[in-house]
């Protein structure tokens, strides 16, 4: 077994150095850091879990809080979670998986019981009930979305409002005027969730702005469900000719509904979507989309949190940039 000392002899630096790369109890150069994690790879030296947990005070775990519930899209959340443990695992930290929807329990248990070193959160509300308890424990934590106070914490997120911009954007410089935004499970507005009431934010400034009629109504993702809401869009604004979908699950049905009912896509209507490139390359016609970055936002979140565990106090809020990729489901109006 490769010990710490072989590693530093390997590197040509003191054991404690070494054992501070390891730790991050102490600022070390990029350059010697690079070399000591260059020689733990090539003896493939593992330091004992429980020794290092016992020597500083560290479990050497991050906790990554992820509510699977059942109005959300779950593939995404499970991309950023993937995202995070391999991540991690680069920094030397093994990932707590928590995913009921416990909410501030979940965050007593972990902050109280030294389970975890620090915390990332996702499935961000705008009023998260969590907050205040992340707040008075003072433990490193990062949150994947924004609640509406970012006041003292460090978040990192796609741009939603940005995003809900720029999609109204490509529909009003193709001539569309009348757009309908086919939203998530009303349960997602219910709950104020962050990244789906920021990108409505974004689409009706956008919409104001552009002189835009915009029109959004809320769908649980069924086929039934999203015929009854593409009827009722139809019944109440008939000169629609552009969507936008922030629902992965009713993707599939609004394109064969509306194939059933002559529009041919983009002839007729235009359809713009919110979604992971490979949902958007899969569906019957290509889609123009802004995608999810979903592994950059999960290795953003423990690049933070890292950071946070080796000293850095700073809060910020990264927002990654929206970017719109055209493809064939996008054109002018029929008029």
């Amino acid at each position: 077994m490769v010990t710490l000392a072989e590693v530093a002899r390997h590197a040509g630096v003191s054991a404690s150095t070494v054992s501070y790369v390891l730790s991050g109890k102490r600022s070390i150069s990029a350059p010697t850091r690079e070399r000591v994690e260059r020689s733990i790879k090539e003896l493939g030296y593992h330091p004992n879990a429980g020794a290092r947990a016992l020597a500083s005070s560290r479990s050497n775990i991050i906790a990554l809080m992820v509510p699977l519930r059942t109005d959300i899209y779950v593939p995404v959340m499970m991309e950023v979670a993937i995202a995070v443990a391999t991540t991690a695992r680069a920094h030397g930290y093994d990932v707590l998986l928590l995913t009921g929807e416990e909410g501030p329990a979940a965050v007593r248990r972990v902050t109280g019981s030294g389970l975890a070193d620090a915390m990332i959160l996702m499935d961000i509300e705008l009023e998260d009930e969590r907050l205040p308890l992340l707040h008075a424990a003072r433990q490193p934590t990062v949150l994947i979305g924004l609640p509406a106070d970012t006041i003292g914490l460090t978040c990192v997120d796609l741009d939603f409002t940005a995003t809900g911009a720029l999609c109204a954007e490509h529909l009003a410089a193709l001539g569309h005027r009348e757009i309908a935004v086919i939203g998530e499970a009303a349960a997602v507005y219910e709950r104020h969730t962050g990244f789906a009431e920021r990108t409505l934010d974004g689409l009706r400034a956008a919409a104001r702005e552009l002189g835009l009629r915009l029109l959004h109504r809320p769908c649980e993702g069924s086929y039934e469900s999203m015929d009854g809401t593409l009827s009722r869009i139809f019944d109440e604004r008939p000169g629609t000719t552009g969507f936008i979908v922030q629902n992965e699950a009713a993707i599939d049905p609004l394109l064969s509904l509306l194939r059933r009912q002559g529009r041919a896509v983009p002839e007729d209507v235009s359809v713009v979507a919110i979604c992971p490139d490979q949902v958007a390359t899969s569906a019957s016609v290509r889609l123009t989309s802004v995608a999810i970055p979903a592994q950059e936002m999960g290795r953003r979140a423990v690049e933070l949190v890292v950071a946070k565990l080796q000293g850095d106090a700073s809060e910020q809020v990264a927002l990654l940039p929206p970017e719109l990729t055209v493809r064939a489901s996008s054109g002018p109006p029929p008029f």
